[in-house]
């Protein structure tokens, strides 16, 4: 019997309407568009605005525009997964929301909390289930209203982050493309450098938590950056040299989109040109979940069956990983 590869059949992603400009966020705190560009490579965000509004918002559209792209039926879906770090809710779990808004009746679905690297981590949890013989159409989501935990008076993280959903669909194939391989690793000595303090069964939302403006994302910018520089770029390396991937062999770097300075790092240590890596950080910033999908569906028209791709993430955790795809299906 012919061994299943879960291979990605289609890609959607959703961006808020609201742009937030670096001249706007220099109203809001000490900071100069200069400045940002500088440091992170960041001009513009999108913001999702309006009451009511959420992750589940944005995912949900995304999906809807999977289902009607690859031609699926809500029924025919087997699975959901969400990357979320910024779920609607405590619980029910954000997916939950999503496959009832999106009119998914019939699957399962749950989250994944692993910070940036949540969608890495859902696409190779999600094509175990193709792989299985068992599921036939899983939807993976990475999707983050960033915004509801940015502290705009905080310059070192406010700038950063926007809000996105993005979405794929996984299905099984006998031929030699799809999910072909991951590295994915985890430390959580590196928790007391990037968290949110408050909010959770350790320190539930009380006034003095509010006060102290605990319910906002905490992050020790410098031991950030030296660890997602050094382990995104371990990973994508060890996976090029596992699969004895030259660099003018692999066709795209898909690095998530945290700061430009560490995806020319993580570029330059595979050995790979600029014109070889998907990079929107400019327009959109850092998304977390949303961030790969994002940069899936924005160059999809340039990616062609059979090509070779590396999709790197590092997050909070921490938690980092190294994905090898090879793309299913040409530009349509």
């Amino acid at each position: 019997m012919n061994k299943i590869n879960a291979v990605i059949t289609g890609v959607q992603g959703y961006l808020p309407d609201y742009i937030l400009t670096n001249e706007e966020l220099s109203t809001m705190m000490d900071t100069s568009d200069e400045w940002i560009m500088t440091r992170i490579g960041i001009k513009t965000r999108h913001i999702l605005k309006g009451e009511g509004k959420g992750t589940s918002d944005m995912a949900a559209e995304a999906v809807k525009g999977l289902l009607e792209k690859t031609n699926t039926k809500p029924e025919e879906v087997d699975l959901l997964i969400c990357a979320t770090v910024t779920p609607d809710m405590q619980f029910p779990a954000t997916a939950n929301i999503i496959a009832d808004k999106a009119g998914i009746r019939n699957a399962f679905n749950f989250d994944i909390n692993a910070a940036c690297s949540g969608f890495l981590y859902s696409v190779v949890t999600g094509s175990k289930y193709i792989e299985s013989g068992q599921y036939k159409k899983v939807i993976v989501v990475g999707a983050d209203k960033m915004s509801s935990i940015v502290d705009y008076t905080d310059r070192s993280v406010a700038p950063i982050f926007g809000d996105s959903a993005g979405a794929i669909m996984l299905e099984p194939t006998t031929e030699d493309y799809g999910i072909m391989d991951a590295i994915l690793q985890s430390d959580g000595v590196g928790r007391v450098h990037l968290h949110q303090k408050a909010g959770g069964s350790v320190k539930p939302a009380s006034h003095e938590t509010v006060d102290a403006r605990e319910h906002f994302i905490y992050q020790e910018g410098q031991a950030v950056f030296k660890w997602a520089v050094s382990k995104m770029a371990d990973v994508s390396v060890e996976m090029m040299k596992k699969h004895d991937i030259a660099p003018s062999d692999l066709a795209w770097l898909v690095p998530h989109q945290a700061n430009m300075r560490i995806i020319e790092a993580t570029a330059k240590r595979m050995g790979i040109e600029k014109e070889q890596v998907m990079i929107n950080i400019e327009r959109y910033g850092n998304t977390t979940g949303g961030t790969l999908p994002l940069c899936l569906w924005d160059y999809e028209s340039q990616l062609k069956k059979g090509d070779k791709l590396i999709l790197a993430a590092f997050g909070g955790g921490f938690t980092w990983g190294a994905v090898y795809v090879k793309w299913g299906y040409n530009p349509k």
